[in-house]
């Protein structure tokens, strides 16, 4: 089906049940706009205890807002009738620390063993942005985020560990230091930007190349701002070679009934 269907003016239930019936399957950048969007770790319970630990101890890449119970595909806390099973666009499935395939449903690869991890968003405080009127660009263009590889370590836990991936958005200097005191305020969708101006001390080394998203549309005197990503843990993933393994695919987000201005001041 055309997938024209969803808009910043959906509400997040018809969201999820034009995205769990298959007629939307783009990424969710602009969507619902007033309620947070979640990125999604699932893994089993032999591992979920050391990934919790993993997140507390980087919370501007893993700020955790919902945890489930074992085996229950339900997040309760992110509102009413949500299966992660089904509603999100799109899931990355890794096997063994290899990302082997995307799929639009999970239903047949559910363990009875999983535990859903759902991590805040940073298209949660783009709404913050965007009232206050800094520019978003991808927004505007209607593109997924950039997203990149960095060179900044994690803290390890257990035998999760790996490197920050970011997210950028380039903005004049006036809306950077604004969009630092807006978003200083949301630490539960990562919080202030950790880096501004030359991808290459985070080691980046070519910014219109991004490993996830679209590429960046950059314009005379921009300021490239980068935030703590919540792709970071698929990366971390990798590392640990899990039997199976599940999460988003980036930008690909689970909608859920929780207004932004409830993950303002922690």
């Amino acid at each position: 089906m055309p997938q024209t269907l969803l808009s910043a003016a959906s509400s997040p239930r018809e969201a999820r049940e034009q995205i769990r019936s298959g007629q939307w399957a783009s990424h969710t950048s602009g969507i619902a706009a007033g309620f947070a969007q979640t990125n999604l770790i699932i893994l089993p319970a032999e591992a979920a205890s050391e990934f919790l630990q993993f997140c507390q101890a980087n919370p501007k890449a893993c700020p955790l807002l919902d945890v489930t119970a074992v085996g229950s595909p339900a997040p309760t806390g992110l509102g009413e009738n949500i299966d992660l099973r089904h509603d999100l666009p799109a899931y990355h499935i890794y096997r063994h620390g290899v990302l082997e395939e995307t799929r639009a449903d999970i239903a047949a690869l559910w363990q009875d063993d999983f535990v859903a991890f759902s991590i805040g968003c940073s298209f949660s405080f783009e709404e913050a942005l965007l009232n206050e009127g800094v520019e978003v660009r991808h927004a505007r263009l209607k593109r997924n985020v950039p997203m990149y590889r960095t060179n900044i370590p994690l803290i390890s836990a257990g035998r999760f560990y790996g490197n920050l991936v970011v997210s950028l958005r380039p903005m004049s200097a006036a809306h950077a230091i604004r969009a630092i005191q807006i978003t200083t305020d949301m630490p539960r969708v990562h919080g202030a930007p950790v880096h501004l101006g030359d991808p290459a001390l985070i080691g980046i080394s070519d910014i219109n190349t991004p490993d996830f998203g679209d590429a960046p549309t950059l314009e005379t005197g921009d300021l490239p701002v980068f935030w703590a990503c919540g792709v970071t843990p698929q990366l971390a993933l990798e590392n640990v070679r899990l039997p199976l393994a599940i999460a988003h695919s980036p930008g690909h987000m689970l909608i859920t009934d929780i207004p932004n201005h409830r993950l303002k001041y922690g």
